[in-house]
């Protein structure tokens, strides 16, 4: 058999061949020119990306005969040797099917010979994570200290599964997912080089439908030039991966967002009946609304639009429907990407999504529609005025609600003569430290997110709240208003219960105005200053700490003797 897949003719034979990776192909060119290579290595990231790729050209330049080289010269024998797999001191082994504790034993044994042919032994393990526990303790010392002919390149596509102490072992590089452009410019190298006439439309839905992987990518268009005719069309692509034309993506966002949802339905239907795969229609939506979205809030990025090439179709979509529901149905093609996962009937899940988001349409209009807004301020207008006329009118005659009346306006003239207990506060000044205040401090944030959840009117209370002074056990909390210190004292128990789970202990709090905060604390402070200055000589003030204390306060500011 004569004939080779395009990812295996076009497989990346210099660094400068491997497309997207420059974070990664420029350090180990540096590298292996100022001849400092480390012993091992690990390549992760996405599958097709460039990885063993990459690998073998290493192996490649660290052995070639005119190193130190950046580039391999893939002229010299080692080179050549190497690339054709002729040299036996450049190991590649397959993890998955070599993962027991005997074949990393049986390397352990070997790496000690020195090579045959070149400078460099090279073991290249892909798929890595596959390897059993077992497996990976036996790699551990020699991977720690192998001789200094032998080079270790581990490759995977799950490094979350590799053990940290392999990876902290390894110099670790992160290979990224490819750009649809870049994968779109390594295309037309390679269709120029063999003569195929490919339309630039098909180029970029092949682009897409490989999720950045550059070996899927040439996967798929060497399957749409075995299904083309002379020329590889948009509709060839479409037909090879199951995807949408943008055109049938364009009339079925329109129809839902003017509730057409007949059309719609009618649509999914026709595009599942022609064999188009769900999972796929989904996720071409998705990443159509998403261009959608980026394109209308800015017009001038075209260059980052993954799924949809801006026609005036497109444009004037994008005219019409608003960004909240390009938002919604986001989130509702998303949710149901997620539960066609677990199910056969995924046409099922998609009708129900499309009428999920005509209804969030209707939603929509109704929050968004001014005269409905109009209509309703009118409409609270005339309430509020015939409140005031029934308590005009006396209404409120009646003795259990005037009693009911009465207990509120108690109520509320308890609450807004909070008693502020100043006395208490100075204790705590006095046994306040910053540290303290500190620790309360960074904490808070995490209180009032856990208060928030487990009691809203508790977290209402203290929205507009800061500790001001904190004791081993009292937290002086200073409020805007003198209402909410009263609310924070009947909320107390659940506060001081779950601000003691957040720093840890105990505390009890202290609620206080921040005007008479204010008051308290600098009387406090002008005690302190004249019981220093009876007991020490006069000092003047460094300038630059009073100034500090300008700016941040007597709070945030802490000194120190050099």
């Amino acid at each position: 058999m004569s004939y080779q897949a395009l990812y295996r003719v076009w497989r990346p034979q210099i660094f400068s061949d491997v497309v997207g990776q420059t974070h990664i192909t420029r350090t180990l060119k540096n590298a292996l020119y100022q001849q400092k290579f480390s012993h091992a290595y690990l390549f992760s990231g996405p599958r097709g990306t460039g990885k063993t790729s990459a690998a073998k050209i290493f192996s490649k330049a660290v052995n070639c005969e005119r190193a130190p080289v950046k580039e391999p010269c893939n002229e010299c024998d080692s080179c050549r040797g190497i690339q054709d797999g002729s040299i036996s001191d450049v190991i590649e082994i397959d993890a998955a099917s070599n993962n027991g504790v005997e074949q990393i034993r049986d390397i352990r044994d070997k790496v000690k010979y020195a090579p045959s042919s070149v400078p460099y032994k090279v073991y290249i393990i892909d798929e890595v994570h596959m390897l059993s526990i077992g497996a990976f303790n036996a790699l551990l010392k020699t991977l720690e200290e192998p001789p200094k002919h032998v080079i270790f390149i581990l490759a995977t596509t799950e490094p979350h599964k590799i053990p940290l102490t392999i990876i902290s072992r390894c110099q670790r590089f992160d290979f990224r997912r490819i750009t649809p452009e870049s994968i779109v410019g390594r295309m037309k190298t390679i269709i120029e080089n063999e003569n195929i006439h490919v339309q630039d439309e098909a180029l970029h839905a092949v682009a897409l439908a490989a999720e950045g992987g550059m070996r899927d990518a040439l996967s798929i268009l060497d399957q749409a030039i075995s299904y083309s005719e002379e020329e590889v069309t948009l509709e060839d692509v479409l037909a090879v991966t199951g995807s949408v034309s943008q055109k049938r993506l364009t009339q079925l966002v329109d129809s839902l967002f003017h509730k057409n949802a007949n059309q719609a339905l009618q649509t999914v239907d026709e595009l599942i009946q022609s064999g188009k795969d769900p999972g796929r229609f989904v996720f071409d939506m998705i990443y159509y609304l998403r261009d959608l979205l980026l394109f209308k809030s800015a017009p001038n990025i075209e260059g980052i639009l993954d799924r949809a090439i801006p026609d005036e179709e497109f444009k004037t979509l994008a005219q019409t429907v608003n960004e909240n529901w390009i938002q919604q149905s986001i989130t509702e093609l998303n949710r149901c990407q997620q539960e066609m996962k677990w199910t056969h009937s995924s046409k099922v899940f998609i009708e129900i999504s499309v009428l999920n988001i005509c209804n969030q349409e209707n939603q929509q209009e109704s929050l968004v529609d001014s005269p409905a807004i109009e209509k309703l301020v009118l409409r609270l207008n005339e309430l509020e005025q015939e409140l005031t006329n029934l308590k005009t009118q006396g209404v409120m005659s009646n003795s259990e609600t005037q009693e009911q009346e009465s207990k509120r306006v108690t109520q509320r003239a308890q609450r807004s003569h909070f008693k502020v207990p100043i006395e208490r506060i100075r204790q705590v000044l006095h046994q306040a430290s910053k540290q303290e205040l500190k620790h309360v401090a960074s904490q808070w944030a995490a209180f009032m997110d856990n208060l928030k959840q487990n009691s809203p009117p508790a977290h209402a209370t203290l929205l507009n709240s800061k500790p001001r002074a904190a004791s081993s056990d009292t937290v002086v909390i200073s409020f805007r208003y003198e209402i909410h210190c009263s609310l924070a004292m009947e909320n107390k128990p659940t506060i001081e219960s779950l601000l003691a789970k957040a720093v840890g202990k105990q505390l009890s709090i202290v609620p206080v105005p921040d005007e008479k905060w204010a008051e308290i604390r600098e009387d406090f402070l002008k005690n302190q200053q004249s019981d220093t200055s009876s007991n020490e000589e006069p000092q003047h003030e460094d300038p630059i700490i009073v100034e500090a204390r300008k700016l941040v306060g007597e709070d945030l500011l802490e000194i120190k003797d050099r």
